[in-house]
């Protein structure tokens, strides 16, 4: 398949695949240097308090023991229900030592999300939040069968008691009241690594690169949430491949990030900077720029790695724009569509340069391609596929590969793609096909370099009179007018076409355009705009102006929510 990987002529000097045998080993086995020389070094910063990898080794040893003494074993699913606060990485970290399997909970889900979600991947042991204990477990505990044990944190366990108290005293620091749970066994989190009742001893637990890290389940975009079944092997091969890619060295770095651990990109992240000997500076509030940008100019982080939502968050903050990035070597962006000229815009702050649009997916570990680190960086573009990876664009109607410049489905096959998804194999096979490709349901394109342009998601995807309308594409054209911060566009169903649809759009404005003149008048200047730029049945037919737009708890555009709401926008003027 060499030879039709053209894009490799793109690649930063010296780079070649790795030799697979790297990564035949465990991700428990392959960090135990960094805890033998980096003892002493801050494994992570959380407001204000540092932590060394020998105290992290220390309490992940405590929280192994823990769960092997209440009968967990190996393969067992831990289900970890935490912000990014100093619990999530003991407890991750614990997890795996004892051959557990992790899966990330998102704390914003909603009871029946969480219900399905812990049910769905038959988690043995839950760390949680003493809030979402009293206001959610509670009620959904009955339906959890296969939940034995119950950890409980506090989003200030790690500070001073005085600091503690403050917080929850002026309700910046939740709590709820946690109660005995019939049939299930309740710890507290900090007696569980502080006192001396289990053991500090590392684990006698067998891994091999077989053995499943992660559970992670999928946005559910296309139906419920999935859960992605992730190897040893393939958290440790998209790891290799992505260091060689931007050439991180052990020992050496500081790393800053917005992304939830319980989201895949933040758990790529955590794993990179515990391997490496790097120190983390954690963000509980990725909203929070005041507290981001503090955290910048006290620790000059060598990376960043972020949505482009919080990207943009920061590019409008005055503070941000004062701050010294020259120890920034690479801006990391990734997990949704970044706006062409906020790339601009960052890298006028923080260096030309610097900024490395990335794609990846949960099923994938994540990263499947990226800008290269030294070489060319096309803006707007999520790369050339990485070392070791084969991509394929594959017509969405065929099946069959598109020729270069045409649009087609990412189809991914190397050594980060996942296993298959937990007790779905039926899912499985429709998701990673014969050849072993799977199939991303995102479309884009191939150019002559080998870099590749996401033009839309499948489902995404609009249909105006047989026409095929990449969202994309008008969000990316619409996002250059002056008034617009933030856009998405979606299909509405064409009252006078069944089976056809109509392009509606959703934005904020920027800050010069709030609450200046008349909206109505705006709208029909967009809608200008777009007909100057845009085929005729690309151009939206409505546009509804917000205050701000429904996001994940990644930072994403949450689509989901606009599509669910009653379409009720009135076209305007005249079409």
């Amino acid at each position: 398949m060499d030879s039709e990987q053209f894009w490799k002529k793109s690649y930063d000097e010296g780079l070649a695949d790795l030799d697979p045998a790297s990564w035949e080993t465990n991700y428990v086995d392959a960090i135990r240097p960094t805890f033998e020389r980096l003892s002493q070094k801050a494994a992570f910063s959380f407001m204000g308090i540092e932590v060394t990898f020998e105290a992290l080794d220390l309490y992940s040893n405590r929280f192994a023991h823990m769960l092997i003494d209440k009968g967990s074993e190996k393969g067992d699913v831990v289900g970890i229900n935490l912000p990014n606060i100093p619990e999530y990485l003991i407890a991750w970290l614990g997890a795996l030592k004892a051959g557990c399997v992790v899966s990330g909970v998102s704390p914003l889900l909603s009871e029946s999300e969480m219900a399905h979600q812990l049910v769905d991947s038959k988690a043995r042991c839950l760390v949680t939040l003493d809030a979402v204990f009293a206001n959610r477990l509670v009620n959904i505990v009955d339906r959890l069968t296969d939940l034995k044990v119950v950890v409980v944190a506090s989003v200030g366990g790690f500070l001073p008691i005085h600091k503690r108290l403050l917080g929850q005293f002026l309700g910046k620091i939740p709590k709820g009241k946690v109660i005995p749970l019939e049939g299930k066994t309740v710890f507290n989190f900090a007696e569980t690594i502080k006192s001396q009742n289990f053991s500090d001893a590392s684990p006698s637990v067998s891994l091999t690169p077989n053995d499943l890290a992660y559970i992670q389940h999928t946005g559910g975009t296309t139906g419920p949430p999935k859960g992605a079944m992730l190897s040893h092997r393939n958290m440790m091969a998209d790891l290799l491949i992505v260091q060689r890619w931007l050439n991180w060295e052990k020992g050496q770095g500081i790393a800053l990030s917005g992304f939830p651990f319980f989201h895949i990109a933040g758990l790529f992240i955590n794993k990179n900077c515990i391997y490496l000997g790097w120190t983390q500076v954690l963000v509980p509030d990725p909203r929070n720029t005041d507290y981001i940008c503090k955290q910048i100019e006290k620790y000059r982080p060598y990376a960043m790695i972020n949505v482009p939502s919080l990207y943009q968050l920061l590019i409008n903050n005055p503070k941000f724009k004062t701050l010294d990035h020259s120890q920034l070597d690479a801006c990391i962006s990734a997990a949704s569509p970044f706006p062409v000229e906020s790339q601009k815009a960052l890298e006028d702050i923080v260096g030309q340069g610097k900024l490395i649009e990335a794609y990846g997916m949960t099923e994938t570990a994540p990263l499947t391609t990226a800008n290269p680190f030294r070489g060319k960086k096309k803006l707007g573009s999520i790369g050339l596929p990485l070392l070791n990876t084969d991509i394929k664009l594959c017509d969405t109607s065929t099946g069959e590969p598109v020729p270069i410049g045409e649009p087609g489905e990412i189809c991914v096959k190397g050594p980060q793609v996942m296993v298959g998804y937990f007790n779905k194999p039926e899912e499985t096979q429709k998701a990673i096909d014969s050849e072993g490709y799977m199939h991303t349901g995102d479309v884009a394109v191939f150019d002559e370099e080998g870099y590749l342009r996401i033009v839309d998601r499948t489902k995404d995807m609009i249909i105006v009179s047989g026409f095929k309308v990449f969202s994309k594409k008008v969000e990316e054209i619409l996002s250059e007018h002056p008034a617009i911060d933030m856009i998405a566009t979606i299909g509405r169903e064409n009252p006078e076409r069944p089976g056809s649809e109509l392009v509606a759009a959703y934005v904020t404005l920027t800050p010069a355009h709030k609450g200046k003149g008349n909206e109505e008048t705006l709208k029909i200047d967009i809608q200008k705009f777009a007909r100057e730029k845009l085929a005729p049945y690309e151009v939206p037919k409505t546009i509804e102006i917000r205050d701000e737009l429904p996001l994940t708890a990644v930072g994403k555009i949450d689509k989901k929510v606009l599509k669910r709401e009653d379409g009720s926008a009135v076209p305007i003027g005249n079409h």
